[in-house]
C-alpha cells in the first residue's frame, strides 16, 4: 500500500554540531569571525545557528502529526560514487580530510565538528532515499528532514553551512538510477541556492527556479540576468525579492513564472529545497507560516499534472524553531491530505512589482516562457 507521505530521517544527522567561537577555536576563519563579531563573542552570546535542535525539533513535530499513515524511512549514507555525480573528486578529498575534525571553514561560519562529514553523507542519502520511495511506489511524496543543508555547496566547495549539495545529488541520482530525463528543482529558501545554480548552470535537463531575497542579501547572487549557460540558457529562473515581501508576491511568482515554465519543460520529478527562513522572524521577508501550505499545494498539483505525483522536499534553512515547526506542519498536512482546505494567507502587496518585473524580463529570456 502506498503511503501518502514518506518522512526520511536518521539521528546521525544530529552529530553535525558546528562549533561556536570558544577559545579553543584558533584556525584562521575562527579568528577572522571572532574579530568581526567582537563584543557578541566576548559576552558569550554567539552560538552557531545551524544547531542540532533545528532538526530534532522538526522531527518531534512530524511525529506529533503522524496519524499512523506516514512512512518513516531511515536512510543509508550516500556512497562516494553517488555524491560524485554532483561534486568533484577534489571536493570528496577535502571532505575526507575533515572527518573527525572541528574547525571553522569559511568566514560565513561554515564549520565542521567530528561527526559533520558523515552527517552530510547521510543527508545526501536521505534525499536519494526519498526519490527512491516515490519511484518504487512506497510513498506518494517524500520529505527528507536533513542537515547539514545543501543548496549553497557548489560542485567543488562547501559554503553557507553546506558541505554536500543534497538536492543536486538527488537530481543526479534520479537521472542515473531511475532514468529521469528532466528534473525540476524549486528553491523557496530565502537565500539564493547559488550552489545548485552553479552545478546545473549548463545542464539543459534541469530546470532551476529560485525565489530569494535580492542581493546584497547573502549570498548576493541570483540576479534576474542569470538564466543559465549555453544549451541550458533559459532553464535557470531567478526571482529576487525585496525586503518585506509577503505571500501574494510569492504565489504570483509561482503561478506566473514557474507553472508555465514547468508545463513546457515537463519534468519527470520535482525536487524542492524547502527552507523555512522566509518568515518575519528571520528578518528578510514576511512570509506567513501558512504560505508554506499554499506553496506545497502548488508543488503537489504540479507534480500530479506533470510527473505522476513524484515530489520530494528536502529541508534547507530556517533558524527560529516555532515558525519552522508550524511551516513544516502546514507542508505535511497538505502532502498527507491532498485537496484539503488551505489556511488564509497575508494579503500584503509588497513584492508584487518585483515579481511582475521578473516575469516580464524572463518572458524574453527563457524559451520556457515564450509562446
Amino acid at each position: 500500500m502506498t503511503a501518502p507521505l514518506a518522512v526520511v530521517y536518521h539521528e546521525e544527522m544530529l552529530q553535525h554540531q558546528p562549533p561556536g567561537l570558544e577559545p579553543g577555536m584558533r584556525d584562521y576563519h575562527a579568528r577572522q569571525l571572532r574579530a568581526r563579531l567582537g563584543e557578541l563573542v566576548a559576552s558569550g552570546l554567539w552560538r552557531h545557528p545551524e544547531r542540532p535542535e533545528r532538526l530534532s525539533s522538526l522531527v518531534e513535530r512530524a511525529r506529533e502529526l503522524d496519524d499512523g499513515r506516514l512512512l518513516w524511512l531511515a536512510p543509508e549514507r550516500a556512497d562516494e560514487p553517488t555524491v560524485r555525480r554532483a561534486h568533484t573528486g577534489g571536493h570528496m578529498q577535502r571532505l575526507d580530510k575533515l572527518r573527525g575534525r572541528k574547525r571553522m571553514l569559511a568566514i560565513d561560519s561554515t564549520a565542521v565538528s567530528p561527526g559533520s562529514v558523515d552527517a552530510a553523507f547521510r543527508a545526501a542519502g536521505a534525499v536519494c532515499t526519498g526519490v527512491d520511495a516515490v519511484f518504487d511506489g512506497r510513498a506518494a511524496s517524500a520529505f527528507a528532514l536533513v542537515r547539514p543543508p545543501g543548496h549553497h555547496a557548489s560542485a567543488a566547495h562547501y559554503r553557507g553551512f553546506c558541505l554536500i549539495n543534497n538536492v543536486a545529488v538527488a537530481a543526479e541520482h534520479a537521472k542515473a538510477v531511475h532514468g529521469v530525463e528532466r528534473v525540476l528543482i524549486v528553491d523557496w529558501d530565502i537565500h539564493h541556492g547559488n550552489g545548485t545554480a552553479s552545478i546545473f548552470a549548463a545542464d539543459p535537463d534541469v530546470l532551476f527556479f529560485d525565489l530569494h531575497r535580492a542581493a546584497p542579501y547573502y549570498p548576493g547572487s541570483g540576479a534576474l540576468e542569470d538564466v543559465g549557460q549555453g544549451r541550458a540558457r533559459g532553464t535557470n529562473l531567478n526571482v529576487p525579492l525585496p525586503a518585506e515581501t509577503s505571500d501574494l508576491a510569492v504565489l504570483e511568482a509561482i503561478d506566473r513564472i514557474l507553472v508555465p515554465a514547468a508545463r513546457r519543460f515537463r519534468p519527470g520529478l520535482i525536487l524542492v529545497s524547502a527552507g523555512f527562513d522566509g518568515t518575519s522572524e528571520h528578518l528578510a521577508c514576511r512570509f506567513s507560516r501558512e504560505l508554506y501550505a499554499h506553496l506545497t499545494d502548488r508543488m503537489q498539483r504540479l507534480a500530479d499534472e506533470l510527473c505522476h505525483g513524484r515530489l520530494v522536499l528536502a529541508l534547507e534553512g530556517g533558524y527560529h524553531l516555532d515558525p519552522m515547526r508550524e511551516a513544516l506542519a502546514h507542508c505535511m498536512r497538505t502532502l498527507s491530505e491532498p485537496g484539503s482546505e488551505l489556511p488564509p494567507i497575508r494579503r500584503s502587496r509588497i513584492g508584487l512589482p518585483a515579481v511582475r518585473e521578473a516575469a516580464d524580463f524572463l518572458a524574453g529570456q527563457s524559451y520556457l516562457l515564450q509562446d
